[in-house]
């Protein structure tokens, strides 16, 4: 049995993953945007990419104190 091997790393909000020495890609939590042969390629797009930050949940947003 093996254990998978995950390479994480974040870029501009982004995360820019690896499993298993497989294609990086480039991610929010919910989409793909990317994959790229090398962790370069993936970092730089990453990079060039607006700022990305996580917005809250309609459910989130609509909580009462």
């Amino acid at each position: 049995m093996s254990i998978p091997m995950l390479n994480k790393m974040h870029m501009n909000g982004y995360d820019v993953l690896s499993v298993n020495n497989g294609p990086w890609r480039v991610c929010t939590q919910g989409d793909r945007l990317a994959s790229f042969a090398s962790k370069e390629e993936a970092l730089a797009y990453a990079a060039a990419l607006p700022g990305y930050k996580k917005r809250p949940t309609r459910a989130q947003s609509h909580k009462t104190s």
